[in-house]
């Protein structure tokens, strides 16, 4: 099968804010402007386009597989912004990271409250 994700549609409340966070916090290329979209590519093809919503934004959850070096950079770049952060999605476990399946992993949130995770392993199905 080759059905892959391409694009999904990031809304926002404001797509330049959380496109900049994005890339800054994972190192990535600066976005690129698309109609109405702020792009970003990561690694496997996939675009993220954000965009300025003008309902109020439903959080959701995005999850990114990471190197252990990514990892080190993108958590010290959060600790950097003195930027909350959990080691479980219930939020329960604060300040701290989770060593799920023998990798690290930590969530935390963007401008607009979406729940951003960092994992260093997949999670075993």
């Amino acid at each position: 099968m080759s059905i892959k994700l391409n694009h999904t549609i990031v809304n926002v409340r404001d797509k330049r804010e959380s496109a900049t966070f994005f890339v800054e916090l994972f190192g990535l290329p600066a976005p690129v402007p698309f109609g109405p979209f702020l792009d970003v590519e990561v690694a496997n093809e996939v675009t993220l386009a954000f965009c300025d919503s003008d309902e109020d934004v439903e959080p959701q959850h995005y999850a990114f597989l990471v190197s252990d070096a990514e990892f080190d950079q993108i958590f010290g770049r959060i600790k950097e912004r003195r930027l909350d952060y959990w080691a479980d999605p219930r939020k329960s476990r604060k300040g701290e990271i989770n060593h799920n399946f023998g990798g690290r992993g930590v969530y935390f949130e963007d401008p607009s409250g979406h729940f951003l995770e960092i994992i260093t392993r997949p999670y075993e199905t």
